[in-house]
């Protein structure tokens, strides 16, 4: 049997061997080809005997040199026995002897066979593909450990681009660690850590990442991934330099050695384009700034300001472009209450006129303002249009904003002291108030209980309706269960006691699991009837104070 010349590989005539078959496979196949990469496993490459199939990975293994073996590797065993498959021939094809070289050459705990996997892996997979060339090495290396490693043995290296102990005669690491006890190291390693992957919490499973499209956003048109969107600002602006073309030497007119007017106007095209890109870049920053593309989280926001607040905010909007998020708030929020104090004042300068010398009564003529302005206008016995004056709608009530009366209300001092406390808990500590105190009390009030203040609330009637009379319980049963206020407001409303009491259950029901208090919308899901009773119920509840306005 013709045998090839066995060549016995030292530690540092290796890289050199393999370099060589990695060169007659590139320059035959074209590509480099490995058998199988098992990623994670005890090496980054796992070689199989072509006949028995047995993992000669951490052995010795004989390879085919001839070009009509591709990859063809057999375990001794095998080669001694004669053994053949495919279209190896035993008796003609000249063979290699490869071993693992599992000994430290450049750092004392990687080996020469790592180190190899090392630049193969960084010639197949390139540079910063760290996790790929970790799977390709093996032994259980991490992708930081493969990146140091490279960066620190190679890059960082007086003699870069060969490491420090690249000499041939520097066996220094080897006298140093022999064979067996590096082999031992290595097998120690790769077993702690196997046995820790085992025992390791399983890894959290990947986000699906947002897709680009406009249904995954709350902004149509806008692509997360990209931080784009579908129709920017001037849109059409590449269109005018998307055919524009600047050749070497253009623009110059060689005779005269002045600028063309063709190039004057090209580069006047491309300054209107770069303000154009600027401008996009601007309305980006303050889109992102100032997290306009929440939109849902700004529409709830939005919805909680009253009408002037609102359009104080609008009106703001444009001095957003020239302010960051947290400056634009605090002029928005100074410029409300200034608007807020200039409303409490215009208020309390009326009251003055009107000869009213305290809050209280203040609040007390507020009231009865609204009532009268609910009233109809009187109509005379031959007025043609007291009918339809008498079924067209009543005048709405004058809302003074919230923020204003709180700058004018009588409990100011309390208020301010208690912002985060229920307003029934002050109402109620009002109520308790001795009345027997002598002098008058803060802003004016007087000793009379406030109770005793309180305006009745008159129920405004439903427009084209009459009321309901109920007399006694024959005509209505639980009419006894019914303040007469509640009565008075049953028969404004044509409700019967029995289906008024249920949505008065449902409705404090609903308000204490929410700390007190209750929106007009949420109440006219609970009543289910219809919306103008269910919104004069809520008006009730809340100035009798069972329930707060939210």
């Amino acid at each position: 049997m013709d045998t090839g010349p066995a060549r016995q590989h030292s530690p540092v005539a290796a890289p050199s061997a393999a370099a060589e078959e990695r060169d007659r496979e590139g320059s035959e196949m074209g590509v480099i080809k490995r058998k199988n990469i098992v990623k994670g496993s005890e090496g980054g490459l796992k070689y199989i005997c072509d006949v028995c199939s047995v993992d000669i990975t951490n052995t010795v293994r004989i390879r085919c040199a001839h070009s009509a073996c591709t990859e063809y590797d057999l375990c001794v065993t095998c080669f001694a026995k004669g053994d053949t498959s495919r279209d190896h021939d035993p008796v003609t094809h000249p063979y290699s002897v490869i071993e693992q070289h599992s000994i430290p050459i450049y750092t004392k705990d990687w080996g020469a066979d790592e180190e190899l996997l090392l630049l193969e892996g960084l010639e197949i997979y390139g540079v910063g593909s760290w996790s790929d060339v970790a799977d390709h090495v093996g032994g259980f290396r991490t992708k930081d450990e493969v990146r140091d490693h490279y960066i620190k043995t190679y890059i960082e290296s007086s003699k870069f681009p060969l490491p420090e102990n690249a000499d041939p005669k520097d066996l220094s690491l080897v006298e140093e660690t022999p064979r067996e006890v590096f082999q031992a190291r290595k097998k120690q390693r790769i077993e702690e850590r196997k046995e820790a992957a085992r025992t390791a919490l399983p890894a959290t499973p990947k986000q699906k990442p947002t897709a680009s499209v406009p249904a995954c956003h709350e902004v149509q048109g806008y692509m997360p991934g990209r931080l784009e969107f579908e129709t920017e600002f001037c849109n059409e602006a590449e269109e005018a330099v998307q055919h524009m073309q600047f050749d070497p030497g253009d623009g110059i007119n060689p005779r005269t050695g002045e600028v063309d007017p063709e190039m004057e106007l090209k580069m006047l095209v491309m300054q209107i384009y770069n303000a154009r890109l600027a401008t996009r870049a601007e309305r980006k920053r303050v889109i992102f700034e100032h997290d306009l593309l929440n939109y849902r989280k700004n529409a709830n926001i939005d919805k909680k300001r009253t009408k002037e607040e609102r359009e104080i905010y609008n009106k703001c909007k444009p001095f957003a472009r020239m302010m960051s998020h947290e400056d634009f708030e605090t002029f928005v929020a100074d410029l409300i209450y200034e608007h807020n104090c200039r409303l409490a004042i215009a208020q309390l300068q009326d009251w003055r006129r009107m000869a009213i010398p305290t809050l209280k009564e203040g609040e007390v003529y507020e009231h009865e303002k609204q009532i009268r302005a609910q009233r109809p206008a009187p109509t005379g016995a031959f007025d043609r249009l007291g009918g339809v004056r008498n079924v067209a709608k009543p005048t709405p009530p004058v809302e003074t904003p919230s923020a204003t009366t709180a700058l004018t209300a009588p409990e100011l001092p309390e208020r301010l002291k208690a912002t985060l406390q229920p307003q029934i808990s002050a109402t109620s500590s009002f109520a308790q108030a001795p009345t027997s105190t002598k002098g008058p009390l803060t802003n004016g009030s007087t000793n009379i209980p406030i109770s005793q203040l309180k305006p009745k609330y008159s129920v405004p009637a439903l427009n084209g309706t009459a009321p309901l009379k109920l007399a006694n319980e024959n005509q209505a049963a639980d009419l006894h269960l019914l303040t007469k206020e509640e009565v008075d407001l049953c028969q404004a409303l044509r409700l019967m006691p029995k289906p008024y009491l249920v949505i008065k259950e449902g409705l404090i029901r609903e308000a204490m699991k929410h700390g007190g208090g209750l929106k007009r919308k949420a109440a006219k899901e609970i009543c289910k009837i219809d919306p103008a009773k269910s919104a004069r119920i809520f008006d009730f509840f809340v100035h009798a104070g069972w329930i707060q306005k939210v």
